[in-house]
């Protein structure tokens, strides 16, 4: 049986990759505030989207939690919201992410 979070996941999942992914390895930094003390662990991308990602970070999040992605190499920087949490692995949780008002330079690449 499904829980309220994995059935909303469910449907969201459904328009998630609406737009077209390339695989990238972009390094990248994921802040967030927690007891009120600002936090960040760096990671890679696995696939890019001018919608979001796929990333790697060592540090597992909530689904729905607020996160702001830094792209290493470019310095742009956008709000972002944990849509999905994976596996976790030897290098870290899987983390598919949908940018938040992100412009379309975000990645540095046209989709």
């Amino acid at each position: 049986m499904l829980t309220a979070n994995e059935l909303s996941f469910s449907e969201r999942m459904k328009n998630v990759r609406a737009g077209a992914r390339m695989n990238s390895r972009v390094p990248i930094s994921v802040e967030w505030e927690e007891a009120k003390a600002r936090h960040s662990v760096r990671g890679w991308t696995v696939d890019v989207g001018a919608k979001g990602c796929l990333a790697i970070v060592p540090q597992g999040f909530a689904i729905g939690q607020r996160l702001r992605l830094i792209n290493l190499v470019n310095k742009n920087a956008a709000e972002a919201i944990l849509i999905w949490r994976g596996h976790e692995g030897r290098t870290g949780w899987e983390l598919g992410l949908e940018l938040q008002d992100a412009g379309e330079e975000f990645w540095g690449v046209d989709f």
